[in-house]
């Protein structure tokens, strides 16, 4: 039996924000979306243009207040080639929330306030 990643789902407060975030910062895109029939959550999948792996990205109607992360001891991790330049846009957008210098590594919160790892390309 054989299993691969489809894609990863967070749940976020202002769906067109965190677009506009995951678009700029990341470079998402979309590429699939469903809405409910009764407006009641709109689902959106975000891609890379370069992996099967999606970004699930849900906005639920009634939640009305930030949704609690807990400890916030998970993160997604994306890989880049351009390590100094997505730095500097990070730091450009201010988005930046913990430096690893010793590891070569950094983390931007997204609007809801998930951290988001960025790596370089090794």
């Amino acid at each position: 039996m054989k299993f691969t990643i489809d894609h990863f789902n967070i749940n976020v407060l202002d769906l067109e924000k965190s677009l506009a975030f995951y678009n700029r910062a990341l470079g998402l895109k979309e590429v699939k979306r469903k809405t409910a029939e009764d407006g009641s959550y709109i689902i959106v999948f975000l891609g890379d243009g370069s992996t099967a792996n999606k970004l699930e990205l849900t906005w639920i109607k009634s939640q009305k207040v930030p949704y609690n992360l807990g400890d916030e001891e998970f993160h997604i991790a994306f890989k880049t080639p351009d390590f100094d330049k997505a730095h500097a846009l990070h730091k450009e957008m201010g988005c930046i929330c913990f430096e690893n210098k010793e590891m070569g590594i950094y983390f931007i919160n997204d609007p809801d306030g998930y951290w988001l790892e960025v790596v370089p390309v090794r």
